[in-house]
């Protein structure tokens, strides 16, 4: 899956990673697609949680050796 923005949130714990997803989400386009990538072990909860709270869905996630990767459609 492709997507249209990214941020690299590794080395950043909570709540880092989510405000840095919720900024950039705001200036993005209904339907545009953020990737995060993040070492944050609460992330696990923060973006499900985030996406379902913010109305924004999430597409996928999942984690590749060390960091955890998650592609989030604005809502």
């Amino acid at each position: 899956m492709t997507w249209d923005q990214e941020i690299d949130a590794t080395g950043l714990l909570c709540p880092l990673p989510i405000l840095k997803a919720r900024k950039r989400l705001k200036s993005m386009g209904a339907g545009k697609i953020l990737r995060l990538i993040t070492t944050d072990p609460a992330a696990v909860v923060d973006v499900p949680h985030f996406c379902t709270e913010a109305g924004h869905e999430l597409l996928e996630s999942r984690e590749e050796g060390p960091v955890q990767l998650y592609l989030i459609r604005r809502g």
